[in-house]
């Protein structure tokens, strides 16, 4: 397991959410993304609760946003340096963001984002 502060923690997911594509991040709507240092359900690094913008139809109003987390200390865990733990929120943000975009586990699995 590697440290990695909170503050560091919160750049490297900021890093990554910067990295995504202008295009892309345009078209996120209603999204938040939070940082959680708890233990993660199920041992997951990253958690897409909501709706995803290809079922949006049946959004209705007044809708809570949907809600990316990542769990900072699973993922300190599953690495062995911050390299890794950089390598690693950015795969994470990119998995859980597609999600946002309706895109499955099995296809993100395909394109080299499990």
């Amino acid at each position: 397991m590697v440290e990695v502060s909170p503050e560091r923690f919160a750049e490297l997911v900021t890093e990554a959410l910067d990295g995504i594509p202008p295009d892309l991040g345009k078209l996120m709507d209603n999204v938040a993304v939070f940082i959680d240092d708890d233990s993660p359900p199920r041992g997951l690094l990253g958690l897409y609760h909501g709706i995803p913008l290809t079922q949006r139809e049946t959004y209705g109003g007044l809708a809570m946003p949907d809600r990316i987390t990542i769990f900072r200390r699973a993922i300190c865990a599953y690495c062995s340096d911050e390299a890794d733990v950089r390598r690693q929120v950015r795969v994470t943000v990119v998995h859980e963001v597609a999600h946002h975009f309706g895109i499955d586990d099995k296809r993100l699995g395909e394109l080299g984002w499990a």
